[in-house]
Parts: structure tokens; C-alpha cells; sequence
């Protein structure tokens, strides 16, 4: 077969971005079907998929919406758009509740743990529920009739209610038929039987079933006919006008006051709602009919994550792992000193603690020769070492600077609260660039060592959050190299000042031309190819979907550049297509820990550079964040990070998938049970504490 002109290559139509996110979590789903996964270790998958399509829902639905109520084609969206994404979301949701209720709830009852409905419960399980619902429940909710005073409440987002049909007249002698009640928050959704009244069993009762068995005590004198739990979600994703915001920590603060209420673009109700019901529903929120999603369960499954911590069975969890100190951090010196000395540290987590990142900031703070602290906050939660560190230095009389990102989207709040909180104290708090997501991850030690000041840097391809980086794989690189530092330092200024930096030789920045540096890389190996030289490129990150970096990897898989993907999530390149993508493969790696780790390796004859990244290959990320990548120079840690970030993830034989020219994916599976080995596997083996004694 003749390769295919450049004209018709280009033309090769990309795979759709949205669906390829839903085929993520079919991915994720996985892992909740293994038998060879702890039971409640899938049912965790179960909520980490729900979760992702709560968020999916929250963030990409709304566009596709819109397009269909318009009926206009914009972009990748459209009416057809829309109908296609609804038929695969439901299709998804479907393969949930199945999963949940023909094999993981079956698997519970074998392992002595029950959710009971109202009637699998026995005569004294019925009391002490209805007792529970009088004095724990029942006096936190407020029905509410609808007429005209009494109009449709405001239903906050992902907020669980219940809208019951009524016959009969209400105290004044009215025929009004709908009642919604609104479920608090604060409740449980989960709740345990006492042990008297489980044997030897653990029993579990839902809170929609404690309220779906007592909505008779909410309307006395009136008769419960029709009835459903539902819960909408909304979009909330916050977008400001840059050029009127004044303020950005005042603007955002109002804006999160409204996310709970936003469109409504999904309707979830029980299985068994009517038609009446469900109409009147999808009614008061403007949704057509394909955002109604009928569910064979609890309409909000991430909650079930409560059974989780309720149930103390170590066996039905993955056993514990306990992450060794970095290595190249043990000796008892000083982390300045060692990187003075010995040069640069890399550390790979989760399978090396993230203590190492948080011993290098103390030291630093209780340095009384380090006079300035510099970093960048994206996600570190409400309850966070490092930021406590922070607090500390400045009470120390360190001068802190800190980059807080406030539109980390759906940790906001969080991240407002501690700008105020460090901004009180007296540190030097910059919200970066309005219009820009700052999402490089940095850390600047400037230190005073006889007659000079030396900066020590840390950069990270994730963020400084310790809880996640027990469960996210990330690459956190020490130096104290000082053409490094001191273009980081340059980076911190431009945040600050928003004065252009020098040009930079080890550090790409975007928006100013980390996509060009990439498309210049890309077009380097292309030519080499093209020219007879042997080439590779190997680049793993979170997603894939900016087409310009799409189509020059498609060129330069043309011209004969091998291209190996690693992928976790949405990718639009559609590999292995015959006659155009021959030459690019592209592998999702699903694993125990999230893969976060950002790396991107390029070789022309016998020169190779490899840099890691806070950036995946997405348009926002290229064009709309400040990103950073940065070169790896020292030869022995950038073959370590060859053989730990990317070798080790190609011959992955247990949790990997390869995808088709079509978009679907294939899970891995070598005819040989010795290939069978995982990445993270084989990782956690290598770097565990336990191994080390």
C-alpha cells in the first residue's frame, strides 16, 4: 500500500475528546469487576468512576447542551454531539448499577457485610430505624408543599431530595399534590446497625431508605402515593470576566456562592419513578429527555465511600503500603549540603515518600541562613504540612512569597482561605495572572552561604498536597544548579511583575512557547527522520487533545519518527490507523495509584533530551495556564527516569491498555503469565519501606 499524501493524512479525523473521557472511566470501571482487586477496593473504583462523571457533567455537558437546545453546530458541538454523548453516558451509568448490583453487593453478603432495604430488615431492625429517623433525621428536614406561595425550591447541586405525590387535602384544605423534601448534607448516607442487632454480621442501613421507609411521617393526615429520590447536577465550572474583575480573590468568593446553583444539565431518579414524576422534574429544571437518568440504586454513589471507612476488614483492602524515604536523602546531613555536593535528587511518588519534599522545606524553614522562601500553591487541601511550614517561616522573619492559584478548579475555596490566612500573617501572597490558570509547580530556597546568596529549587510534575501524593504518581526533582535556579527565579518575577522574563535555555514556559518549543522538537525528528536518522519520542502525561501537538505527531509518525504515548486519560489521536498512524502507539496505564507523572523523551542518532513537565498536551494547558517544562541535564537521573517513567509503563502486562484505530481500548494481556508484571507493581516492590529493612 502506498503511504497516503500529506493532504489526505492531515485530513484523518481526530478522535472526539469527550467520548475518549468516557472511555476513560469504562477503564476505572475495570478495576471494580476484578475479582483479583479487594472487595472494597472495587467498590472504591465504583465511586472514583461516579465521581469523574459527576465532575464530567459539572464541567463538559453544558456546551453540548446548548448546542442542542439552539440547534447549531459549533465546534465539536452539536445536537448530534449531544444525543451521542447522552447514549454513552447512559450506557456507562447502566454498566454501573449492574456491576453494583449483581456482583458487588452479592460479594458483600458472602463476605457478611449487608445494605438492607426496608423490607429486608426484621422486626428490631425496623424500630431502631424508625427511632434513627425520628430523632437523627426528621428533624432536620422541612417538606415543602408546592402551590403558588410555595414554588419549587432551590435544589442545590448533587444534593440528594425526594418529591413525593400526595392525596388528599392539606391543613387548609387545599388539593396541592407535589412535595419536595430536601436532604441536609451533614447527614450520613450510610449507617451502621448496632452490633445487637447484626449478630455476627455488619449490617448498613442507606439514608434514602431510612427516609424512602418514613415519608408517611412527614405529611400525617395526607396520603404518600407517588414517590422518588433525585439528585441534579449543575454545571460549575466558574468562569470569570477578566476584564472586569477588580478583584479576583472577591470575585471568585461571590462566584462559589452560585456554582450550587447553576444550569441544570443531568436529572438522576430511582428506577421506579414515574412518568409523572419524572416529567414534572425534567420541567421545572429544562432538561430534555435524554438528561434523565434512571438509576437501579442510591442515585449518588460516590457517598457509598462512607461503607468504606465504616467497615474494619483489612483483608478486603489493599494491603497497606508504606512508601520508603528517598533514597538519595538518608544520610542525616544537610539536604543543602548534599545537593551542593552531590548533585541533583529525584524522587518518584508515591512509591517514595513526599516526606522528602517536606524535610527539604523544614530545613529551610528552621535555616537561620535562608532568608527567602518563594512557591507555588495549585492543590494542597484544607489540611496541609506544607502550608503549615510556610506559616512558620514567615513567623520565623523569612521573607515567603507564594503564587496561590484560586481558580484550581473545585478547590477554591480551600485555596482562598489560606492567601487570607498567610496574607494576615505578613507573607507576600500574588494570585498570578488573571486569564491564566498557574499551574507549574515550584519552589525557590534563596539562602545566604558566606559573601553570596545560592538558590536551591524544587519543581514538581504534581502538587504539593501530601494526601494526594500518597496516592498519585509524581516526579519531584531537587537542584541547586544555578543557571536553573536562576531561571525559576525569572519565572517567580514574571508571576510577580508580570515583566517578560530573560530567554530561557532549561525551562519552557507557557503560554509564551512551551507548545512551540514541543512543535519544534516534534519538527526536529521529523526532519531527522525523513533525512535517514533513527528517531524516537516517547512522552507520557494525563491527556492528549491539542490538535496542533495532535498533527505534528501524526506528521512526524509519517515521516517515520517511532512514537510511543502513554496516556492515562482523554487522548484524540486516533493510533495505529494503517496507511497514516502506523507508527504511533498509544497505551492507558490504570493502575492502584493515579498516574500524574509528566515526561517527555526525544532521541535523533545518538542525542537524547528529556524534560518533565507540569503540562499535559491540551490547548489550556499550551495556551491558557502558566505551565512549566523543564530539561533533565543530569545523565544518571534522566536514565532513571527513562527506566521508572517509561520503559517500565511500555511493558506493562496487568494494567494496561493499547488503544484502536477506532477509539476503543484493548486491556494488555501477554500470552506469557511471566510478562504479566504491572509498572506500579514492580515500583512498589523496588522502593517500599518494608523492602528496605
Amino acid at each position: 500500500m502506498n503511504p497516503p499524501t500529506p493532504d489526505r493524512a492531515d485530513h484523518l479525523p481526530l478522535l472526539d475528546r469527550d467520548e475518549s473521557i468516557l472511555r476513560f472511566n469504562l477503564r476505572v470501571l475495570d478495576w471494580a469487576r476484578r475479582t483479583d482487586v479487594p472487595l472494597l477496593e472495587r467498590l472504591r473504583y465504583l465511586c472514583i468512576v461516579s465521581s469523574n462523571l459527576d465532575e464530567f457533567f459539572e464541567v463538559r455537558a453544558e456546551l453540548h447542551l446548548s448546542a442542542s437546545r439552539q440547534g447549531k453546530h459549533t465546534g465539536p458541538f452539536s445536537p448530534h454531539s449531544h444525543d451521542r454523548l447522552s447514549e454513552r453516558a447512559h450506557a456507562l451509568v447502566d454498566e454501573q448499577y449492574q456491576l453494583y448490583n449483581e456482583s458487588l453487593l452479592p460479594a458483600f453478603a458472602k463476605s457478611g457485610i449487608h445494605i438492607l432495604s426496608h423490607n429486608e430488615r426484621n422486626h428490631a431492625q425496623q424500630q431502631w430505624v424508625k427511632s434513627y429517623f425520628q430523632n437523627q433525621v426528621k428533624p432536620l428536614l422541612t417538606p415543602v408543599g408546592l402551590d403558588p406561595s410555595h414554588p419549587f425550591p432551590q435544589v442545590a447541586n448533587k444534593s440528594l431530595n425526594f418529591i413525593v405525590r400526595l392525596s388528599g387535602k392539606d391543613a387548609f384544605g387545599r388539593e396541592n399534590e407535589i412535595a419536595i423534601v430536601k436532604v441536609p448534607r451533614v447527614l450520613p448516607r450510610v449507617i451502621r446497625l448496632p452490633d445487637k442487632l447484626a449478630g455476627k454480621r455488619s449490617l448498613f442501613v442507606s439514608l434514602s431508605s431510612v427516609i424512602r421507609s418514613h415519608l408517611s411521617d412527614l405529611f400525617p393526615g395526607r396520603e404518600v402515593g407517588q414517590f422518588s429520590q433525585f439528585r441534579v447536577t449543575r454545571h460549575s465550572d466558574l468562569a470569570l470576566d477578566s476584564e472586569d474583575v477588580q478583584n479576583l480573590r472577591t470575585a471568585l468568593r461571590q462566584g462559589l456562592q452560585h456554582r450550587n446553583y447553576g444550569a441544570a444539565v443531568r436529572l438522576e431518579v430511582s428506577s421506579g419513578c414515574s412518568a409523572f414524576l419524572a416529567d414534572f422534574l425534567l420541567q421545572q429544571f429544562d432538561l430534555p429527555a435524554q438528561a434523565l437518568y434512571r438509576v437501579h440504586g442510591p442515585v449518588n454513589l460516590v457517598r457509598l465511600n462512607q461503607l468504606i471507612d465504616l467497615i474494619d476488614k483489612p483483608k478486603l483492602l489493599f494491603a497497606p503500603y508504606r512508601a520508603s524515604f528517598p533514597a538519595q536523602m538518608v544520610s542525616r546531613g544537610s539536604v543543602f549540603e548534599q545537593l551542593r555536593k552531590k548533585g541533583d535528587m529525584l524522587f518518584h511518588q508515591p512509591f517514595e515518600s513526599f516526606d522528602g519534599v517536606l524535610a527539604f522545606l523544614r530545613e529551610a524553614v528552621h535555616d537561620p541562613q535562608v532568608l527567602a522562601i518563594k512557591q507555588t500553591i495549585y492543590r494542597t487541601g484544607t489540611d496541609s504540612a506544607m502550608m503549615d511550614l510556610l506559616t512558620e517561616a514567615v513567623r520565623r522573619g523569612i521573607e515567603v512569597t507564594v503564587v496561590v492559584e484560586l481558580k484550581a478548579r473545585f478547590d477554591e475555596e480551600a485555596n482562598i482561605n489560606w492567601a487570607e490566612k498567610l496574607e494576615r500573617i505578613g507573607a507576600q501572597v500574588v494570585y498570578g495572572v488573571v486569564g491564566l490558570k498557574t499551574h507549574a509547580k515550584m519552589m525557590l530556597i534563596s539562602r545566604r552561604e558566606g559573601a553570596h546568596i545560592r538558590r536551591y529549587v524544587h519543581l514538581s510534575t504534581g502538587n504539593y498536597n501530601p494526601k494526594t501524593a500518597k496516592l498519585y504518581t509524581d516526579i519531584s526533582h531537587l537542584s541547586a544548579d544555578t543557571a536553573l535556579t536562576a531561571e525559576v527565579e525569572s519565572v517567580f518575577g514574571l508571576l510577580a511583575s508580570q515583566n517578560r522574563p530573560p530567554r530561557l535555555q532549561q525551562l519552557w514556559v507557557a503560554p509564551f512557547h512551551l507548545q512551540r518549543r514541543l512543535l519544534d522538537k516534534i519538527e526536529q525528528l521529523t526532519q531527522a527522520a525523513q533525512a535517514g536518522v533513527s528517531t524516537r519520542l516517547v512522552a507520557k502525561m494525563n491527556a492528549l487533545t491539542d490538535e496542533e501537538l495532535v498533527r505534528a505527531l501524526m506528521a512526524a509518525g509519517r515521516a517515520g519518527v517511532k512514537i510511543d504515548l502513554i496516556v492515562r486519560g482523554a487522548c484524540i489521536l486516533p493510533a495505529q490507523v494503517p496507511g497514516h498512524t502506523d507508527n504511533i502507539c498509544v497505551r492507558s496505564v490504570i493502575g492502584r495509584f493515579l498516574e500524574h507523572s509528566r515526561v517527555f523523551y526525544f532521541r535523533s542518532g545518538a542525542e537524547e533530551s528529556l524534560y518533565l513537565s507540569s503540562a499535559d498536551w491540551m490547548n489550556r494547558n499550551m495556551l491558557r495556564r502558566v505551565e512549566l517544562a523543564w530539561l533533565v541535564t543530569d545523565s544518571v537521573i534522566r536514565q532513571r527516569i527513562v527506566d521508572e517513567c517509561l520503559v517500565a509503563y511500555l511493558h506493562d502486562g496487568c494494567d494496561a491498555w493499547d488503544l484502536q484505530p477506532d477509539g476503543r481500548y484493548v486491556r494488555v494481556n501477554p500470552a506469557d503469565p511471566q510478562q504479566r508484571h504491572g509498572a506500579q507493581a514492580a515500583l512498589m516492590a523496588r522502593y517500599s519501606a518494608s523492602s528496605k529493612k
